[in-house]
């Protein structure tokens, strides 16, 4: 996976082959494919070991716990879990090269926007079953996984950015950051100063209207 992530991030996703990879680690193309369905799944590797410690932490986590609180504490130790693994196949750099190749490649990030759906479905489910509710009926398992979700999307994309500090533990604290931040945002009004006093009552005006 590392070779791969090498190979992508230096001369492109579209540009490097499933040949090439093969080649590059000394295997046969049918070689490749025992472990690989597609070149797009070497790509997503990384991302997928990472949502895949997330689920079976969340799965993991105290049924006293409430959703959201649950979903948090997944994500740190998800993460801390993940990040041993990661240790043995790619630096943290690489890593981070990998994640921005995929928001810059359209293909990639088609695949990781279905990628992503079908495992926000996977997580709905798990919150559904430890809340006892259907989340056909009852939309807040959902409208809860999408926040997180979303969440864990922007502080990736914050992560990747020039100048911040490129470690696991510096992405956790943000996400955690951004996670604490949640609640508070959806639920208070938010008052920058006394100019500003009437936007939140504006906001709720318009979200009224029709």
């Amino acid at each position: 996976m590392r070779v791969a992530l090498e190979l992508f991030t230096s001369q492109g996703y579209e540009a490097t082959t499933v040949d090439e990879i093969a080649e590059a680690v000394e295997v046969s193309q049918r070689t490749f494919f025992r472990y690989f369905a597609s070149k797009e799944d070497v790509a997503f590797g990384i991302v997928s070991l990472v949502e895949g410690q997330f689920v079976e932490q969340l799965r993991l986590r105290p049924a006293h716990e409430g959703a959201m609180l649950a979903m948090r504490s997944a994500v740190s130790a998800g993460w801390e879990r993940a990040s041993e693994t990661i240790e043995d196949i790619a630096s943290v750099e690489l890593v981070m090269k990998g994640y921005q190749m995929i928001e810059s490649t359209p293909a990639l990030l088609s695949a990781h926007l279905r990628r992503g759906s079908e495992t926000e479905e996977e997580i709905v489910r798990i919150i559904a079953e430890r809340e006892g509710l259907d989340a056909e009926r009852d939309p807040r398992p959902r409208a809860a996984v999408a926040a997180v979700c979303g969440v864990l999307r922007l502080s990736g994309r914050i992560w990747g950015r020039p100048g911040h500090e490129t470690s696991v533990e510096a992405l956790v604290s943000l996400t955690e950051t951004y996670l604490d931040a949640l609640t508070p945002a959806l639920a208070e009004e938010w008052h920058a100063g006394d100019g500003d006093a009437d936007a939140p009552r504006m906001c709720s005006d318009h979200a009224s209207v029709g």
